[in-house]
């Protein structure tokens, strides 16, 4: 009670007569999501509006008569004639330490039945990208810890990576592999749920809490079941929240799965409030939306505080088709894509990464010194080899020189295979690089080339060597755990 009462002296205080102008609203429609409204003459876009009966939304759309709102919370009682104020702020998000290990949905309230302290900093949603001038070269590592994409697709922090392919090849696997290899690594990381089930929520939760992951990273969720004003805001609060942490100097990861869903949200709302439609429906701004999110993540120059935030954006494919209209944008505005291919994983290759569509623009720049030189041709010789392979199915007689690539090539797309959740450390890329540069593995059939990796993983693992370790020392210790003369 005396606390209420010091409160109420304190409000006393600093209250003073004058003259105050408010503008009201009312509902004409609302249904679906969408509230139409007319009165508020100064509203803009992306204000919060408040209702009378508690429901809240946030302006999307301006007509010379009406204003389109997409809802954000609403109760049973929101109906036509319900009064509508303005809120007087733009939609924002709690941000800070106090997020990690939580789930929360777009607006940072918490799904997982835990008190939240929303204290801490708190940063708009949607702002505008870092300027040039305030941006640095993508020079360091992020290991997703699969062998494929760490030697012939490197990711840097600060790139957009997309990763693209058909339903069910293993997406959000290399996603939360990414994440599950940030562990120890100083990375915080924020994992982004788009329009999914509620029981996928929880699998993917309880697998990053199996794999240690959770303490490190943030769960925002857009569930299927919520307004499409949530679920569209998902991917926008994902990065404010990754972006307080690069401010601060962190580097961050965040991974949308999925910004298909995301753009048939988007699509979902602009034909309910009567924009356009363009091509495949999508409204004309649907590339600018997906551009100024991704363009958010970058690596800050020193004086800038020197954090990075390493985007992951996923997207679907039908039947293999990266020249759909989603897919092309996403390409265009990304630093590069991993494609999965659908052949390959019918074939047992996992993850199922096609080398050939599959490309990093920021490559070696981003890589180990070592591991860049050790990687080297590996990709161009792991291409040819595709291509020599295929002339092998039609008996053509080879010379000795091109059998030995074709029984390279056959080792190294053995070696290439990996578990999914079962990332690896850079130090055993680089010793299996040296091994196969070496000619260590030329002896062995690629069908105990498995059984041979895990007996390398665990003597990489007690050697003691490491990235700046002589090549002498590791070849020399190579040939001894390989038994190789």
């Amino acid at each position: 009670m005396t606390t209420l009462l010091q409160k109420c002296a304190d409000w006393l205080k600093g209250y003073h007569f004058a003259l105050r102008i408010t503008e009201r609203g009312k509902v004409v429609s609302v249904g679906d999501g969408i509230a139409w409204i007319k009165g508020l003459p100064s509203a803009a876009i992306d204000d919060v509006l408040s209702f009378t009966d508690g429901s809240h939304a946030v302006v999307f759309d301006l007509t010379d008569e009406m204003i389109g709102a997409v809802l954000l919370h609403q109760t049973e009682n929101l109906t036509a004639g319900t009064e509508v104020h303005l809120h007087g702020r733009q939609l924002s998000i709690a941000a800070g330490d106090q997020l990690l290990g939580r789930v929360v949905d777009s607006l940072g309230l918490p799904l997982d039945g835990k008190p939240l302290d929303i204290a801490g900093h708190v940063r708009r949603l949607d702002i505008l990208s870092p300027p040039i001038t305030a941006r640095d070269f993508v020079r360091e590592p992020l290991y997703s810890g699969l062998k494929i994409i760490d030697t012939m697709i490197p990711v840097g922090k600060g790139q957009r990576q997309l990763i693209i392919g058909d339903m069910g090849l293993g997406r959000s696997s290399i996603a939360i592999d990414t994440v599950i290899n940030q562990k120890d690594k100083d990375v915080r990381c924020v994992y982004v749920l788009i329009r999914q089930k509620r029981s996928d929520v929880v699998n993917t939760l309880e697998l990053l809490r199996a794999q240690g992951a959770l303490a490190y990273t943030t769960l925002v969720v857009g569930e299927a079941s919520a307004l499409p004003g949530l679920v569209y805001l998902a991917p926008f609060a994902g990065c404010a929240i990754a972006e307080e942490w690069m401010a601060r100097g962190k580097d961050t990861l965040v991974v949308y799965d999925d910004l298909t869903a995301h753009a048939e949200t988007y699509r979902e709302l602009s034909l309910l409030l009567r924009r356009p439609p363009g091509r495949e429906a999508y409204p004309g701004d649907i590339f600018h939306l997906h551009a100024r999110l991704l363009e958010r993540a970058t690596c800050l120059a020193k004086e800038q505080g020197g954090g990075s935030m390493t985007a992951l954006p996923i997207i679907e494919t039908r039947q293999g088709e990266i020249a759909s209209y989603i897919p092309t944008n996403l390409i265009s505005i990304t630093d590069g894509q991993i494609y999965l291919d659908q052949a390959l994983f019918a074939a047992g290759f996992r993850p199922a990464v096609d080398i050939a569509r599959s490309v990093s623009r920021i490559g070696g720049a981003a890589q180990n010194k070592r591991i860049s030189h050790e990687a080297g041709r590996m990709k161009l010789d792991y291409l040819q080899f595709l291509e020599l392979e295929i002339f092998t199915r039609f008996g053509t007689k080879l010379d000795p020189a091109m059998e030995m690539k074709i029984r390279r090539g056959r080792i190294l797309r053995e070696i290439l295979k990996q578990d999914r959740l079962h990332p690896l450390s850079a130090i055993y890329q680089l010793a299996w690089m040296i091994a196969f540069n070496e000619g260590l593995f030329d002896g062995f059939v690629p069908e105990n080339i498995t059984a041979i990796m895990g007996l390398l993983e665990k003597k990489v693992g007690m050697s003691g060597l490491t990235l700046e370790s002589d090549r002498t020392d590791w070849g020399q210790s190579l040939a001894a755990w390989l038994g190789k003369p």
